[in-house]
């Protein structure tokens, strides 16, 4: 979810980390495991601390208070077809005005009761 939401490709992260794309999608799939230095490496190419990947772990910034609800709405989206299907229809929309009348909509009819 970190590597979308950064707009990473499966690509651009195994060229970084130095494996196929296919173990990149081995790794998010859970077919195979992540060693501790290949995880470091993920979180310092999706520029997250790899405290992110431990549920009880330190936050890297201890007075930082993580929007928690915002998570969750994440999850909560991507773990539906119809959002699936709206973020790949979404990435795809190549013009930037396009793409920022497009979060316009979804901002104004989210608002309305």
């Amino acid at each position: 979810m970190q590597r979308r939401l950064r707009g990473i490709s499966q690509a651009t992260l195994s060229e970084g980390l130095g494996v196929s794309f296919q173990q990149v999608q081995k790794y998010e799939k859970g077919t195979n495991r992540v060693g501790s230095s290949r995880l470091q490496g993920i979180a310092i190419i999706l520029g997250i601390p790899i405290s992110f990947f431990f549920e009880d772990g330190p936050r890297a910034v201890p007075d930082a208070q993580p929007d928690m609800n915002a998570d969750n709405d994440i999850v909560a989206l991507f773990n539906t077809a119809e959002g699936l299907a709206l973020s790949r229809a979404f990435s795809r929309i190549e013009d930037p005005n396009v793409r920022r009348k497009f979060v316009g909509l979804a901002t104004a009819l989210a608002a309305k009761p």
